[in-house]
C-alpha cells in the first residue's frame, strides 16, 4: 500500500503550454469579443422590467463640463467606445450609458460626483467590470466613472506591511509589486489580472485564500471615499490598532459603490510565504469531501491557505472547452469531486512532510481515491490555473444562471443535486457546482445555449427561498448589485434592511450613486 501511495503522490503535474496561462488570464476579454460580434444581450431595464428614477437626461452642456474638466480622450461619447462598458462579462446585464469619464485623482471624482449631485445625473462607478451581479454597469443611461486611470501605488511599508494606492491598481499588478518586498495580497481572485483593488474593497470580495487571510473588513485598514454630494471622507489610516469611535470605513467596504465611491485603499499585506504546496485530490463522494477538508484543518492547522472543492461537472467544462488536462485522469475520469489543497508556510521540508502524512492517512483510509502533490511554482501555477479557469470556461455553454452562495457544510452540495433533479429541461447544458469550501461559498452554475425566462422563473425564487430555510446567504462574496436586490429579504432580516435604507439616504438623499443596486426601489 505504501509503494502504491507513493507513486500517486508522485505523479507528474499536467503541463501546460507556456502561452496559456496568458491564454486564460485574457479568456474572459476573447470570450465577450466572440459574444460581441454576433448578439448583445436585452436591455437590462426591458429584460428585467425597470422603471427609470427620477433623473436628468445627459445633455451637450453636461458633456461640455466633463470635456473641461478631465480634457481630451478622458470622456467617451461614441456608442462603440462605450458598448463594452455598458455590457457585464458574462453578457448577463446591458445598460444604455452615453457617456464614460475617466478621472485620474480623488479632485476629479469630487468634482464629477458634486456637479452629477447638483443636475441629479445618476452615476455607475465601475471598476474592472469582472462582477457577476450586475453591480458594475448601468441599468438605464447613467454616467460610467471608470476607475481604470487611478492606478497609483502611493506608498508600501516593507516593516508593518502595509501598502496604500489608488483605487484602480489591477490586484495582480500589486501582487507582483509585493513580490519584490517579500509581501502578498491578502486577496487572492481569479479575475486578478482585470479587477481592480477598489472593486474588490467595495463588493468585500472573498476570492481562493479567505480561510488563511479573511475577508477584506479585516485586510483593510483604512480607505478614502467621496460621498454622492462630492465631500472626500478621508478614513486613509495605517494602523493595525485604532479604536477611536465609529469604523466609517466599513461603511464603504461591501457597498458597492452605493454611498460613495472608494479612491485610496490602506491594505494590510503579509509575509509572502517562502513554502507553498498544492495537492489536486479525485474523491468518489462528497461525504469524503467533508472528512477531508476536516483532516485537513486538524492536521495542517496554521499552514492550510486554500480547500477548494470542483464537481466532476465544472472541471469536464475546462477539460473540454479549454482544452487543459484534468492532472487525475487516467482514463476513467470517475471521480465525481476534487479538492485543491493549499498550505502556505516558512519551512520546506517541515510542511511537505506534514502534508504527505495527511494524504497517505487519507488514502489508506479510502477518503480519498488518487492524488497528486505538487511544491515547484510551475506545477502550482498549472493546478491555479485549473480552478481559475472554471467561470470562463463555463461560458461557453451559453447563457449562465451564476449563484455566489454560503450554506453550512453539510449542506453544500445539496442544492445542486436538487437542481438536477428539479430540472430536467433538455435545453440544460450543464448544472455544477465549485466553490471554497473552507468558507462555505458554493459558485452554483445552471448554463442554457440562450437567456430563457421559464428558466429563469424556475430558478429564482426557488434557489433563495431554499438558501434562506438553510440559513444560508443569497450572496457569500460577489455582492447584491442589481440582480439579486429583491431578493435581499432572504437574508437580511427588515430591520437591518431599514438601517441600510436610512444609510443610503444620509449618504446619498438624491440617490445617484448606483441605483437600482443592493437596496430595491420603494
Amino acid at each position: 500500500m505504501l509503494r502504491s501511495i507513493n507513486q500517486s503522490l508522485s505523479r507528474t503535474v499536467f503541463s501546460v503550454p507556456k502561452y496559456l496561462p496568458l491564454a486564460i488570464k485574457h479568456a474572459r476579454i476573447l470570450c465577450f469579443r466572440h459574444a460581441s460580434n454576433n448578439t448583445k444581450p436585452e436591455l437590462t431595464s426591458v429584460r428585467y422590467n425597470v422603471q427609470r428614477g427620477p433623473y436628468s437626461k445627459v445633455t451637450d452642456n453636461h458633456v461640455q463640463f466633463f470635456d473641461g474638466l478631465l480634457g481630451q480622450g478622458r470622456v467617451l461619447t461614441d456608442p462603440d467606445e462605450c458598448e463594452s462598458y455598458n455590457i457585464d462579462w458574462i453578457k448577463m446585464v446591458r445598460g444604455a450609458s452615453k457617456v464614460v469619464v475617466k478621472p485620474k485623482t480623488t479632485e476629479e471624482v469630487s468634482a464629477i460626483l458634486r456637479y452629477c449631485n447638483e443636475n441629479r445625473l445618476a452615476v455607475c462607478p465601475q471598476s474592472g467590470n469582472t462582477g457577476l451581479v450586475g453591480g458594475n454597469v448601468p441599468v438605464f443611461d447613467e454616467i460610467i466613472i471608470s476607475m481604470k486611470l487611478m492606478n497609483n501605488i502611493i506608498s508600501t511599508d516593507e516593516l508593518s506591511g502595509t501598502l496604500v494606492c489608488q483605487a484602480g491598481c489591477i490586484l495582480e499588478n500589486l501582487e507582483k509589486h509585493l513580490e519584490n518586498v517579500n509581501l502578498m495580497m491578502p486577496l487572492d481572485l481569479g479575475a486578478k489580472g482585470s479587477c481592480l483593488i477598489g472593486g474588490c474593497v467595495s463588493t468585500n470580495a472573498g476570492g481562493l485564500r479567505l480561510l488563511r487571510y479573511g475577508n477584506l473588513h479585516g485586510n483593510i485598514l483604512g480607505l478614502e471615499a467621496v460621498k454622492a454630494n462630492g465631500e472626500v471622507v478621508n478614513c486613509l489610516n495605517t494602523l493595525k490598532k485604532d479604536n477611536t469611535g465609529y469604523h466609517i470605513k466599513h461603511m464603504f467596504i461591501g457597498s458597492e459603490g452605493t454611498l460613495g465611491i472608494v479612491t485610496k485603499v490602506a491594505i494590510q499585506c503579509p509575509p509572502l510565504p517562502k513554502s507553498i504546496n498544492v495537492a489536486f485530490l479525485g474523491l468518489k463522494s462528497f461525504e469524503n469531501v467533508l472528512k477531508t477538508y476536516k483532516a485537513a484543518k486538524r492536521e495542517l492547522g496554521e499552514i492550510l491557505s486554500s480547500c477548494e472543492l470542483i464537481d466532476k461537472t465544472s472541471l469536464e467544462a475546462c477539460t473540454t472547452a479549454l482544452g487543459l488536462k484534468n492532472p487525475l485522469d487516467t482514463g476513467s475520469n470517475d471521480y465525481e469531486f476534487y479538492v485543491l489543497l493549499e498550505t502556505s508556510g516558512s519551512e520546506t521540508h517541515h510542511d511537505e512532510e506534514k502534508f504527505a502524512r495527511l494524504l497517505e492517512k487519507l488514502l489508506e483510509e479510502g477518503i480519498i481515491s488518487d492524488g497528486t502533490l505538487a511544491s515547484e511554482p510551475t506545477k502550482i501555477k498549472n493546478i491555479w490555473t485549473l480552478r481559475e479557469s472554471l467561470t470562463q470556461a463555463v461560458m461557453y455553454d451559453g447563457y449562465v444562471f451564476k449563484y455566489d452562495i454560503s450554506m453550512p457544510l453539510p449542506e453544500f452540495y445539496k442544492i445542486v443535486e436538487i437542481l438536477r433533479e428539479r430540472l430536467k429541461d433538455p435545453r440544460i447544458v450543464r448544472i455544477g457546482g465549485y466553490g471554497h469550501l473552507g468558507d462555505g461559498n458554493l459558485h452554483l452554475q445552471v448554463s442554457i445555449p440562450t437567456y430563457a425566462e421559464d428558466i429563469a422563473s424556475q430558478l429564482e425564487p426557488f434557489i433563495f427561498e431554499y438558501i434562506s430555510k438553510q440559513r444560508g446567504s443569497i450572496s457569500a462574496e460577489h455582492g447584491i448589485g442589481f440582480k439579486k436586490t429583491k431578493f435581499l429579504h432572504y437574508s437580511k432580516d427588515k430591520s437591518a434592511i431599514q438601517v441600510m435604507r436610512e444609510l443610503k439616504k444620509m449618504m446619498d438623499p438624491n440617490g445617484i450613486l448606483n441605483p437600482y443596486k443592493v437596496l430595491d426601489p420603494l
